[in-house]
Formats: C-alpha cells, structure tokens, sequence
C-alpha cells in the first residue's frame, strides 16, 4: 500500500510565529516519518490545513490531491470542540474525497502532560507553587472534559493538584485565578495548554504569574505523538483492506 499522506490540521492564527510552529512541527514530523521508513523510501507526505483563520482548508488541501489517494488526518488540536466534530467533517465532505482517515486529535494525552511537566521545571517551578493549566477555551462541554483530563494527567506528572482555567471561553478566566492566589500570598506558575504561539499566549504573559511556561510547540514529545496517531491510523487503514480482500481457502479444502 502507498503510504497515506498525513494531513496535519491546525485551528489558524494570525501570529506568523504561530503559523511557522506549525510548518516546522510538519517538518519535524516528516523527518521522522522519514528516518523510521524501512525500505529508503522518501516517506509519507506531510501536508498542512487550518480549520479557522488563514488557509488552506482541509478541503483545499483534499481537492489537490488524487481523488484515490488515502489520507491521514491528524487533528493538532489538544481537545476535541466543534472544529474537530464539526468543521472537519464537514470540510471532508464538502472537499468529496472518499479516502480519508481521521485520527483523535492530539490532545489530550500523557505524553503531552510529560511535556508540560518538563516546561513547568524550566521556569523553575518549586515546590510549594501552585500549578494552573490555562486553556483557549470552548463553548464545546467535550473540548472542557478534555482539558480536565489535561490537568489531571498534569496532576500525575508534577504530584500536585492542578487548577484549569482559560483565555478566551469559558469561566474560570486565567487572569481571575492568578489574581486570587496572590491575593491569597501564593506563588502561581501558568502551565500554557497551547500548541502556538499566538494572542492567547500573549495574554498568559500578563496576567501576573510568576512563571509561563512556552506553548507546547515543536518538542520532541509532541512531534512523536503526532507520527504515533499518524501509524495508528495506517494500522487501521491496512488492517480494513486486509479484511475486504476475497478470502481464499487453503489447497484441498474446497
């Protein structure tokens, strides 16, 4: 089978520097898709979409493609609102490619609450601080559910109670949060639950925290979380054809 090409879908900013996180988080992920390929072939290609903001959309990217290529797409999202239930879907539909395997979106996972604990001792977490996970945000009650697991793998990782809170949607807000445990004489470091940098980023950075971690970016862990969805997703892709090939009895049997 030819390997599928893996579509990397991302929400969108307006920040260059959040957009050139995501080209160089496909990069990465092509290099090692690429070093892992066993037979020297140049590996799968890695295209790029986003869901909302700038383009190309996924189904952009869908309708430049052969219409019997099989494609990968890899949700870069680290919880799963409307875009991934609804934008995505519909703009497969809408592209009418029929050969196209969407993975669980990135987030949440262990593996990136690994990362978020490396982040947290680079800014020098101690450890009487007090630990909140901040989030965009959604109006989607699945996408909340999701960044609760977030902080309660969080929670493993670091061996503290981890509080949520958001930017942009949904309550508590990350500058109310911080502003009440300084009042209350404690130290607050912000665990950033982003994958870009961005305006929501950028407001982390005010709110008074002691510490703030970098968004969850081009790292090592998260670029192998995405191949990992990437193979799951061949997996399933190989193992659907291998059951709708005709079944052939074995010599004497028939």
């Amino acid at each position: 089978m030819t390997d599928p090409v893996l579509l990397l879908v991302a929400h969108g900013t307006r920040n260059p520097a959040g957009v050139e996180t995501i080209a160089r988080l496909a990069d990465a992920v092509s290099v090692v898709l690429s070093e892992s390929d066993s037979d020297s072939s140049p590996g799968p290609s890695v295209r790029v979409a986003f869901v909302d903001v700038l383009g190309p959309s996924p189904a952009d990217v869908l309708r430049d493609l052969p219409a019997d290529a099989p494609v990968i797409a890899v949700p870069a999202f680290l919880a799963s609102g409307y875009h991934v239930h609804a934008d995505l879907p519909r703009e497969i539909t809408e592209s009418g490619h029929r050969h196209v395997h969407v993975t669980p979106a990135i987030g949440p996972d262990p593996a990136l609450a690994r990362v978020l604990g490396e982040r947290l001792r680079d800014t020098g977490l101690r450890p009487t601080d007090r630990v909140v996970l901040a989030a965009a945000g959604s109006s989607d009650v699945r996408a909340l559910a999701d960044v609760r697991t977030a902080a309660d793998q969080l929670e493993t990782v670091v061996g503290r109670p981890v509080e949520v809170a958001y930017v942009a949607t949904g309550e508590p807000r990350v500058a109310g949060v911080v502003a009440t445990a300084r009042a209350e004489g404690d130290r607050v470091v912000v665990a950033s639950y982003l994958l870009a940098p961005g305006l929501f980023h950028t407001r982390l950075g005010a709110t008074g925290a002691a510490g703030v971690t970098e968004p969850l970016g081009v790292h090592p862990g998260v670029t192998e979380l995405v191949v990992a969805r990437y193979r799951a997703g061949v997996d399933l892709i190989s193992a659907a054809a291998a059951r709708s090939r005709p079944h052939r009895s074995a010599p004497g049997r028939d």
